[in-house]
């Protein structure tokens, strides 16, 4: 019997470091100083980095590894193959990326229709000569697909260099592949519709966006026969607006219906439910507004994966996720006995919040530059100075560096478009002054605040309610002249 192939101890510290790029979040910095540790083969970080160094860093300890060899994966120890075999997956993933990217693109053009993955063999025969099997090729190339659809739908859709942004897409690329990526790899890629997710933020902020992006990065099988994946990822995402319905046809919406099963009724409707295909995603916006039956009927969905169409006794089968999206703090939902207690630990597997507006520029006052620059992009096509800088100069003239953007990303859209149009914005006039206790609130979440400003903050807050400098210093503790200092500030 042929004796097992090991690696070297230097060997085996390279590659480690290899596997734990491969499985590290792309959106953290761990992830960053990983490729850089690669790409200079010792401890000392280097700046600029460039991926295609680690990766070239990758190819030369595989190459000299085969040198000694050659060795094909089955040929090493158990260990020390799942080391091997994770850095040529690295290079695979790298090599072929753009590949990948451009069929995402064309799939997004083709919307519904499956297209046939044209490099499909070249991508086969790389890791079959590399020594993976048949099954271990078909897993790699869904992995690849998923991951470089996850990081795209996630970088493009929700900009931003804020702390706030940073954190909200390392949190939706570990709600697509848990915290630990080679846990999902081995025992859950295609268990996640247990994982329900609630996504909270105020009106305009992206939730949609961040539904979107976890949507479209769902795990979708590859038929290695017919060089296809089963289904589109557009076809795979579906979203409801649950207050766009009437109590009265929101079961419909959802469930489906027999045609006579109630008046209007005149022809069988799926619902959300029965058309979401086996490992698609469905969103649920505004869950906020359901009534309680409703809530008891979705339940039943998420806790035992079956349903009736209204009018009928026959159970159809649900095996999608489901993404459910409010705009209203979830306390003043429970607080208000509009969301049912159950009904919300069955959803909150998990809880993303999209930060807003006035968080975003709190924390980086860039980040209203990026917006700018990301939004007059979009509009006219190609990137534009010219018109960022006569949109920021309206801003500021007009409504100053702290305007709370009461309708946050989505005002800001509208603010372009009226400046663009006839270069003045007046700010959302249906809000009174600047919102002091909301900026108050995302500065105690973001831990920006002074000492000063919180106490002067606090102390005009007070004022606004009772009227006099007595009830605050009394209420604070704090002397009069004090109290009178900070209102005033």
């Amino acid at each position: 019997m042929q004796e097992q192939a090991t690696l070297a101890h230097d060997e085996r510290e390279f590659f480690s470091l290899v596997r734990a790029a491969i499985f590290a979040n792309p959106f953290s910095p761990e992830r960053t100083e990983i490729d850089l540790k690669i790409a200079t083969d010792s401890s000392v970080i280097r700046r600029p980095h460039e991926i295609e160094k680690t990766v070239e860093a990758v190819e030369k300890r595989l190459g000299l590894l085969q040198e000694k060899g050659p060795w094909r994966l089955r040929d090493f120890q158990a260990d020390d193959r799942s080391l091997v075999e994770a850095a040529h997956l690295f290079v695979f993933f790298y090599r072929f990326r753009q590949h990948f990217d451009r069929f995402i693109a064309k799939q997004g053009l083709a919307e519904e229709k499956s297209l046939k993955v044209e490099f499909a063999a070249e991508a086969v025969t790389f890791l079959q000569q590399r020594g993976f099997e048949p099954e271990e090729i078909r897993r790699a190339i869904e992995m690849t697909y998923q991951c470089r659809r996850a990081y795209t739908f996630i970088r493009d859709n929700l900009a931003g260099r804020s702390r706030v942004m940073q954190k909200l897409r390392h949190d939706l690329w570990s709600n697509i592949f848990t915290d630990d990526i080679d846990l999902y790899r081995r025992y859950l890629w295609n268990r996640m519709e247990d994982f329900s997710t609630l996504i909270l933020g105020e009106t305009g902020t992206g939730k949609g966006s961040a539904a979107t992006a976890i949507g479209h990065a769902a795990y979708i099988p590859f038929d290695m026969r017919k060089q296809r994946f089963t289904e589109s990822f557009t076809k795979s995402f579906m979203s409801i607006n649950l207050s766009q319905f009437p109590e009265t046809l929101i079961e419909s919406e959802l469930f489906g219906h027999k045609k006579g099963a109630f008046t209007g009724a005149v022809q069988d409707h799926k619902g959300v439910f029965e058309r979401c295909s086996q490992h698609g995603v469905i969103l649920l916006d505004e869950i906020g507004e359901i009534s309680a039956p409703v809530q008891i009927k979705l339940l039943q969905v998420l806790q035992e994966r079956v349903f009736y169409p209204v009018g009928s006794r026959k159970t159809e089968r649900f095996q999608g996720r489901v993404i459910a999206a409010t705009n209203r703090p979830v306390e003043e939902l429970r607080r208000g006995d509009r969301f049912r207690d159950d009904f919300y630990y069955r959803l909150c597997s998990d809880v993303i919040t999209v930060p807003s507006l006035r968080q975003r520029i709190l924390d980086d006052p860039g980040e209203l530059d990026d917006l700018l620059a990301l939004t007059v992009k979009r509009m006219v096509g190609e990137e534009t100075p010219e018109l960022v800088e006569m949109v920021r100069n309206v801003i500021l003239r007009r409504l100053g560096e702290d305007y709370p953007w009461y309708g946050n990303v989505r005002e800001l859209e509208q603010c372009v478009r009226r400046v663009l149009v006839r270069k003045t914005y007046e700010g959302d006039k249906a809000h009174s002054a600047p919102d002091l206790k909301s900026r108050l609130m995302a500065g105690i979440e973001l831990g920006n605040l002074s000492v000063h400003d919180l106490v002067s903050g606090y102390c005009k807050l007070l004022y606004e309610r009772h009227g006099t400098y007595e009830e605050v210093a009394r209420r604070t503790e704090l002397d009069r002249r004090t109290v009178t200092k900070h209102i005033r500030e």
